[in-house]
């Protein structure tokens, strides 16, 4: 059996529910993802199970002011956040969206599609159909079934990752090569 390698866990926090995804830090390989109620998540962030083993890390988007009004949903979230940190109980980063937008399109006007996109280009086209970093049933790329807010989460990790130069992705590796 392979020996595990170390994993991050990143979130993409809301109200009453957020988005999570396990990421391997060496080659950013998804190793799993979610988006579950919030009890949920602070549940697995307790006791994460055995293939995520050994857990690195775990950053978690923070909520930021703009200067504008904010409603109930923000500040739920941001409870959210110190309730997933205290479950974690371990080593933890907050991460901005602003550090999101920067890292991975080069720009504060980023919009998700931006950032979507931005993540799929990441990826090697390993998978058929249209978008071959996602793939389709039949054949699956490296981000098949990523949906929804979990696109956020995996912004999050990918964040983390290349601020601290954890990893390059496949597609760089791939033109660095040439």
């Amino acid at each position: 059996m392979p020996v595990p390698t170390e994993t991050l866990i990143a979130v993409d926090p809301g109200p009453r529910q957020s988005a999570w995804v396990v990421l391997d830090i060496r080659s950013c390989a998804l190793r799993a993802f979610g988006l579950e109620p919030n009890a949920d998540v602070r549940t697995r962030l307790r006791t994460p199970p055995e293939p995520w083993r050994p857990v690195a890390h775990l950053a978690v988007e923070m909520v930021a002011s703009y200067g504008m009004a904010v409603g109930k949903d923000v500040f739920e979230t941001a409870l959210a956040v110190g309730r997933f940190v205290e479950a974690w109980g371990g080593e933890h980063t907050l991460v901005y969206r602003r550090e999101v937008k920067m890292s991975l399109c080069g720009r504060m006007t980023a919009k998700d599609t931006n950032i979507r996109q931005a993540l799929i280009d990441l990826y090697p086209p390993t998978g058929g159909g249209k978008t071959p970093q996602i793939g389709t049933k039949n054949a699956p790329g490296p981000l098949y079934g990523v949906r929804q807010d979990i696109w956020a989460a995996l912004a999050v990790g990918v964040t983390w990752m290349e601020e601290r130069a954890l990893w390059t992705p496949p597609a760089a590796r791939a033109a660095m090569a040439e």
